[in-house]
């Protein structure tokens, strides 16, 4: 659960008649969050997309969290400094979780920089409802891919606290899988997260 203060009073959790359990039955699959983590344009959307078609296709329930989509709604009320990149990471760890609840597949797709930011999104999950994934290219690599011109903007000084460049990334220490999108396919990315969800009995029988 998370550990971020509630303002609010008076408050109590209902709990439903329907367990998760249930749901996973009837889904025919077990809810994870497949936190996705990496440099701006290592390949994080990209994969996640793809993942989310080859599971939809094969009959399963995801659905991908993007970065700058939530920052379009729930928390466009946030900027890039270390503060808000929190806030942005525990309130988006919280619906993930509230996905995973609901028996579905979460896939996130946010840079999340700061290690202590992504423990704390672990920690708001149970034990195997969440998996990091480190979409690893590197800093020359992402460069190259940079359509929107952010790099070239952050190294020219007109973006402030960018990652990579004038603000820091954490690379996960013990991930659950390295994807290396550097050197290999999207296909070839989605089918490593797609045998790991196979093995450990994500996607059922």
């Amino acid at each position: 659960m998370s550990t971020a203060p509630t303002k609010a009073t008076n408050i109590v959790w209902h709990h439903g008649s329907t367990t998760r359990e249930d749901r996973a039955k009837t889904l025919g699959q077990r809810g994870v969050t497949l936190w996705l983590t990496g440099l701006s344009g290592s390949g994080k959307s990209t994969v996640a997309y793809a993942l989310e078609n080859a599971l939809v296709t094969g009959g399963n329930a995801a659905y991908v969290l993007d970065g700058d989509n939530i920052r379009h709604g729930l928390n466009k009320d946030l900027g890039f400094s270390p503060a808000d990149r929190t806030e942005n990471i525990r309130r988006i760890g919280e619906v993930a979780r509230l996905f995973v609840d609901a028996g579905h597949i979460a896939i996130t797709a946010f840079i999340s920089p700061y290690r202590a930011d992504r423990d704390l999104v672990r920690g708001i999950h149970g034990e195997g409802d969440f998996v990091e994934v480190h979409v690893d290219a590197p800093l020359d690599v992402c460069e190259s891919r940079d359509v929107k011109g952010l790099y070239k903007k952050a190294r020219a000084g007109q973006i402030p606290e960018f990652t990579g460049i004038s603000a820091p990334y954490e690379a996960p220490l013990h991930p659950e899988l390295v994807l290396p999108t550097g050197a290999e396919s999207v296909d070839a990315s989605v089918g490593r997260v797609l045998a790991y969800l196979r093995e450990r009995g994500y996607l059922g029988s």
